[in-house]
């Protein structure tokens, strides 16, 4: 049983980390998480990284709020808020000191987290080895092992292929049709038909692969180059799961939990 406390940093603050965020911050973690200056998160409505734009962002009950340095995030997490600062380097780690590190930023690679970073260092989905990255790595892949702690070894390779949801795989996912300015023409909660127009890139439109529901989609402004995925679809429609943490959230959090409890009595 972990007797204090526990500072957490995540990097990253896209749908995955805020998942794994809302779960630590339920059970008593004070958290801050970190981010680039333009977040390119698609499911923005269940995402803390939505702050960066916002200046503050809540999801289900759980507030995070803009900072601009560690006196910022102090005061967010002393009113029982989660702080975000834009710091693609993590350097705040130096200042804050975390006990837990989590890498959440699902970059496929590891962009820099060291086993000694902090006392439990924890990496999300293929990129990390466990015991040479990081104490843990969290299984991300969709199916039976989604969610497994990993303490020795890496993750399920990437396979480029997105998860199965309602039937459709990469059938869900939008991609880009060109380079340019994307500008969104449907906002994130709307039904679609195939071929409905979702958005803009400069005066190519961006176009619905099936029926659903928009359930993510970038913040219109942003620069995207051909092929990047610019929206999601979600053949189950239902809106409720656009504003909602994810199943593939939850589990994720749910091992991150684990992770850090067995290697809490350990360590701590």
């Amino acid at each position: 049983m972990l007797k204090r406390n526990f500072k957490v940093l995540i990097k990253g603050g896209g749908d995955i980390a805020s998942g794994i965020a809302c779960r630590l911050f339920e059970c008593g973690f004070s958290i801050i998480m970190t981010e680039i200056p333009k977040p390119t998160a698609i499911r923005r409505s269940v995402s803390f990284c939505t702050a960066v734009y916002e200046g503050a962002f809540e999801l289900e009950g759980i507030k995070a709020i803009l900072c601009k340095d560690i006196s910022d995030c102090l005061f967010a997490i002393s009113n029982a808020n989660i702080g975000v600062i834009v710091d693609e380097l993590a350097q705040i780690k130096n200042e804050w000191k975390p006990d837990i590190i989590i890498d959440a930023i699902l970059a496929k690679k590891n962009l820099g987290l060291e086993k000694d970073d902090a006392p439990i260092t924890i990496g999300i989905g293929p990129g990390f080895c466990a015991q040479i990255d990081c104490d843990c790595v969290i299984e991300s892949q969709r199916g039976h092992n989604l969610g497994r702690c990993i303490y020795d070894g890496y993750a399920s390779p990437n396979t480029g292929v997105p998860g199965d949801i309602g039937g459709y795989s990469k059938e869900r996912v939008i991609k880009s049709p060109s380079s340019g300015i994307y500008n969104a023409v449907l906002p994130i909660g709307s039904y679609v038909k195939k071929g409905h127009i979702l958005a803009l890139v400069d005066d190519v439109p961006v176009l619905a692969s099936i029926d659903g529901i928009l359930r993510g989609q970038l913040k219109g402004g942003l620069f995207v180059q051909s092929g990047m995925k610019v929206a999601d679809i979600d053949p189950r429609a239902q809106i409720e799961h656009c504003f909602s943490v994810s199943d593939k959230a939850r589990s994720l959090g749910g091992g991150v939990l684990e992770a850090i409890l067995k290697i809490g009595r350990e360590k701590f």
